[in-house]
């Protein structure tokens, strides 16, 4: 029984360092937003003020008789020559997703004559910055900050519970 409560205590502080840790997560961009991927939306405009991160996903949502989804090079993209993709993302189904796992300009058209329409897209992605770096501490004080206090004193209190409420269970 005290093998538990002990293995306990330190599952609870394993939790209250996971919960600690930094958020990164990465974005899932349905292209052309409620238009979907669709020859009346201009993508270049939609695209303009998104950034587009590694590990970031791009979702196309299409009507899938008559689109289809294909990765090709800058030059092919520009003349919307679609002979050769580097990738036919095309599953059949109208809803593709496109892993975005490599900091490199990736061009999407639709083939078939709708790029011509204005059916395709062109992305940056970029590595995440960094986090911006905390600024000094500027007074001594010994008020601690709303910040300190939810970042160390309320997972240390509840720390200090489990492991009291574990040791008067013994």
């Amino acid at each position: 029984m005290e093998k538990e409560r002990a293995i306990a205590v330190v599952v609870l502080l394993c939790l209250v360092v996971v919960v600690k840790l930094p958020e990164a997560s990465a974005t899932r961009f349905m292209v052309g937003g409620k238009m979907g991927w669709n020859s009346n939306v201009n993508y270049t405009i939609w695209a303009q003020d998104k950034h587009f991160y590694n590990g970031d996903w791009l979702f196309f949502v299409y009507d899938r008789n008559q689109m289809d989804v294909l990765e090709v090079n800058q030059t092919n993209y520009v003349s919307c020559n679609a002979e050769h993709p580097v990738h036919n993302w095309t599953t059949g189904a109208g809803r593709d997703v496109v892993p975005l796992k490599v900091t490199r300009h990736y061009y999407f058209i639709s083939s078939k004559g709708f790029c011509y329409g204005g059916m395709k897209i062109a992305v940056k992605v970029e590595n995440m910055p960094p986090p911006p770096k905390a600024s000094p501490v500027k007074s001594k004080s010994s008020v601690l900050t709303p910040t300190f206090r939810s970042q160390f004193v309320l997972p240390a209190v509840f720390a200090i519970g489990a492991m009291w409420d574990a040791l008067v269970r013994l």
